[in-house]
């Protein structure tokens, strides 16, 4: 695959990360979009291979969670008047469909997938060990820094704000 075109696909996974029922998933038709299949097709595959998708690897939505999800989320609009509810698959499900998809784009797009959720945890985890940190420095000095400490701890949580955008994903339903 050409850079650009990676970079495109980038794109479209980490706008297709969302958090539901308090997994980051990825939904079968923006898969089947990025896998270059029809949903339709990626649906049948997996049906083939229902053993190969335990629950933690994929789960369908319920109506309520498929409203909210076409009312947050632009893109997903198509779903609306769709007859089924659509199907989430966690990071482990999209690897699986991959190899049951078994095309030469899949298992490319598979890899970048892949890199994507393996960027958002490690998003995640930094901003934690940063807060360990500065934590661990606050307590060691004392009064002179106080100010400091204060804009750090405004500042980060300001980035906080700005990364719980929906950018890399929209979180729908209750977390467990």
């Amino acid at each position: 695959m050409a850079e650009t075109e990676n970079s495109l696909i980038n794109e479209k996974i980490d706008r297709a990360i969302l958090i539901i029922r308090g997994h980051r998933v990825m939904i079968d038709s923006d898969l089947a979009d990025i896998f270059g299949v029809k949903t339709k097709r990626l649906n049948e595959q997996v049906k083939r291979n229902l053993s190969r998708f335990p629950k933690d690897f994929m789960f369908q939505l319920t109506n309520t969670e498929k409203r909210e999800l076409v009312a947050n989320c632009d893109h997903l609009e198509k779903l609306k008047h769709s007859a089924t509810n659509p199907y989430a698959f966690t990071e482990h499900g999209t690897i699986m469909l991959a190899n049951v998809l078994n095309t030469k784009l899949a298992v490319e797009t598979s890899v970048l997938i892949v890199r994507a959720f393996v960027r958002l945890r490690e998003l995640l985890s930094s901003n934690k060990e940063l807060e360990r940190k500065i934590l661990e420095l606050e307590s060691k000095y004392d009064k002179q820094f106080e100010m400091i400490f204060k804009a750090i701890k405004v500042l980060m949580r300001q980035e906080q704000l700005d990364k719980n955008r929906p950018r890399i994903g929209y979180k729908i339903g209750k977390e467990e």
